[in-house]
């Protein structure tokens, strides 16, 4: 439950971050037509959103710059993630490495052992060719 809040958080942080980046490089501001807000008032009030279109140049360099400061921040947070995660991964990968050993240790012990144990046939002599292969 708490990482689905944290999922929640970090996408409606991304999605706010998003709308402010494409709202301030959208370049005519589009008008905004709302649906009537008050169905009971005779005069719906008239609300004009009429953003500032022009970006000073610090303006837009800090807008880069918070930018570029967060996707270093997301960046980090995933390298300590992996950096943390990658001992298991490899500790994983040892475990399945002398899982796969004993396993073929086994199967040829178990080879070796049925041969071994085998009480031998009259037919033994007359083995042919192809089965010797």
């Amino acid at each position: 439950m708490m990482r689905r809040e944290r999922d929640e958080e970090s996408s409606r942080a991304f999605y706010d971050l998003s709308a402010l980046v494409l709202s301030l490089l959208r370049s005519p501001p589009m008008p905004i037509s709302l649906p009537d807000q008050f169905p009971d008032s005779v005069h719906p009030l008239q609300h004009r959103y009429s953003p500032s279109t022009h970006i000073t140049p610090s303006g837009f360099a800090s807008l880069l710059l918070g930018i570029s400061v967060a996707l270093m921040l997301c960046g980090t947070v995933t390298f300590f993630i992996g950096f943390l995660l990658l001992p298991w991964v490899l500790a994983l990968i040892m475990v399945f490495y002398v899982a796969g050993i004993v396993s073929a240790i086994s199967m040829t012990g178990r080879s070796l052992l049925c041969y071994v144990l085998t009480p031998p046939s009259s037919s033994r002599n007359e083995i042919s060719d192809w089965k010797l292969l």
